[in-house]
């Protein structure tokens, strides 16, 4: 396969919510289809989709740029607004790092409407990360458009302190805006006296050409303003996707080194993630005592309590999981499911004996986390766990809300506040909600639009395309009332974008070390409660911890 001319570096995805319309499958698709060997994901103060990009683009042969658009406010703590954005790339697993700290603490510290970090953040967390000088919310950009030449200069050089003049590049963007266009001539004599090189990006929103109208139509959602509105909130041209090769080289005449020269950031950004490590937290054993010999005594005591009597039959059996759970390096995660079902039982917290192929466990039985009988019903061990098949045991456990929250608060406390956060979970706009949302903002009135969205079966699965199909009552209307097919046409391509997110109602995560070692964190609710930025699946594969 030729080397491609041109990589993009500054991309945004669906998890620059309502901001952002790339979705991270199709945007690695479409870096492969026009041979680049990389592509970066830059979203908004967030990584929430770092892990999604690093397993899609090894699907496509290509190699993973991870980073992250940051807001940089010159106190982080001051509650007032004034941002500026900075493009920042992950050389190394010391970057990656460094980006998680960036990103989680931009939440953690410095959420003002927008998750920002300050000078102070960035200079302690500069190891291993590449820095573009920004796009037009950039201090260096807006400093030219200011005509304050001396400050774009400072601004420059501050970059290259924190950073190291290695690991800086002036960003040079042209998305057909007047004022791009004016001020590149300037960004591009400031890099040459300053000795700093240029790099191209496109500041991608969304994957082709013609999804300019849908993204648009994103933007109004989430200012809550209509297409109709002359004056509502749209980019100012639709430029903003992923251009080929050609079409940037096209875009940057002149400054081909500043094309090629993405190669080289891309060539220099090497992360290595371990999907599927698993990180157990450590269970506090009475005693400092083993963790596996301290099950082994649960365990017993509990055959007893169970059956009374215990036989050959039993003991065989127990020794047998006993001695897989050892082999797996599981023993903390059965005890620590054991203590807090023990802590909701003590505290009578309703909670729902664990489900699924746990109920295939003799230790699990014996532990009072599942009530189902292995042996009683020959339910086979195998189900729950295989040393050939190496994955987290899955006890499906329910709690009952009004308790529920207690304890989280009881995990919290006992293996730290720093290592115990929820998960997050992404709401995405199914087929009636793209309809609805995309009436609303062409002003069709409610009553229309509420026929044509309920002629989508109602359920999970559903989909415009099949709601298309010959035959169905969308499809019918869809060809004979204009309205419908505008309507339908403009939720297409918003349909399973994602449009908010929120806590997950069930995912709990417990790490062995600090949470923002291995993933980003942010808050969410009005109690602010600690979150993943990633999503159940992702903390799963990221070795990040334990979830229950």
């Amino acid at each position: 396969m030729p080397e491609a001319p041109f990589v993009h570096l500054h991309v945004h995805s669906e998890y620059s919510i309502l901001d952002g319309a790339c979705r991270i499958p199709a945007l690695a698709a479409r870096a492969a289809e026009f041979e680049m060997p990389a592509v970066a994901l830059t979203d908004h103060g967030s990584l929430a989709g770092a892990i999604d990009l690093y397993k899609e683009t090894a699907k496509q042969g290509i190699k993973p740029l991870l980073g992250c658009e940051v807001y940089v406010a010159d106190d982080r703590r001051a509650l007032q607004k004034g941002y500026a954005h900075l493009t920042l790339l992950a050389e190394d697993n010391a970057g990656y790092a460094n980006l998680i700290q960036l990103s989680s603490l931009g939440y953690l510290e410095g959420y003002y409407y927008k998750p920002r970090v300050d000078w102070e953040l960035l200079e302690q967390h500069s190891s291993g990360l590449v820095a573009l000088s920004g796009c037009l919310s950039g201090r260096v950009c807006k400093a030219l458009e200011e005509n304050r030449s001396a400050d774009a200069e400072a601004e420059l050089d501050r970059l290259a302190q924190i950073f190291g003049r290695d690991s800086v590049y002036v960003e040079l963007q042209n998305a057909h805006l007047e004022l791009q266009q004016r001020i590149l001539p300037q960004l591009t004599a400031l890099a040459h006296a300053r000795g700093v090189p240029t790099v191209a990006t496109g500041d991608v929103h969304y994957l082709r050409h013609e999804d300019a109208r849908a993204h648009e139509a994103l933007l109004c959602i989430q200012s809550g303003d209509s297409l109709r509105n002359p004056n509502h909130w749209k980019f100012d041209t639709d430029h903003f996707y992923f251009k080929s090769p050609q079409e940037m080289a096209a875009d940057f005449p002149g400054n081909e080194d500043a094309v090629r020269r993405t190669l080289e950031v891309a060539e220099r950004c090497n992360v290595s993630i371990e999907l599927g490590v698993i990180r157990l937290p450590h269970f506090p054993v009475p005693d400092g005592r083993d963790a596996f010999d301290y099950l082994v005594e649960l365990c017993e005591r509990g055959l007893e309590r169970r059956y009374g009597k215990s036989t050959p039959e039993l003991q065989d059996r127990l020794r047998f999981e006993l001695k897989t759970i050892k082999e797996m390096g599981f023993a903390d995660y059965f005890l620590i499911v054991w203590d807090f079902i023990g802590f909701a039982k003590r505290n009578h917290i309703q909670v729902g004996p664990g489900r699924g192929s746990a109920a295939g466990s003799l230790v699990a039985y014996s532990l009072e986390i599942t009530d189902i009988d292995p042996i009683k019903y020959d339910l086979l061990f195998e189900r729950f766990l295989n040393p050939g098949r190496k994955s987290m045991p899955d006890i499906d456990i329910d709690f009952a809300v009004d308790g529920r929250e207690r304890v989280i608060n009881y995990v919290t406390e006992k293996y730290g506040r720093d290592r115990v956060a929820q998960i997050i979970t992404f709401g995405t706009m199914a087929a009636r909600a793209a309809v609805r949302d995309a009436g609303r903002v062409l002003e069709v009135p409610y009553g229309v639009v509420d026929k044509i969205a309920k002629l989508i079966p109602e359920g999970p699965g559903q989909s415009l395309d099949a709601c298309l199909k010959p035959g169905q009552e969308l499809k019918q209307q869809y060809d004979t009332d204009p309205i419908a097919r505008e309507i339908v046409d403009l939720a297409k391509p918003l349909e399973g974008l994602v449009r908010q997110d929120s806590i997950h109602a069930a995912g709990v995560v417990i790490g062995a070390e600090p949470l923002t070692n291995l993933v980003p964190l942010q808050q969410k609710g009005s109690d602010q409660e600690l979150v993943t930025q990633f999503k159940m699946g992702d903390v799963e594969g990221s070795s990040a911890a334990a979830s229950t």
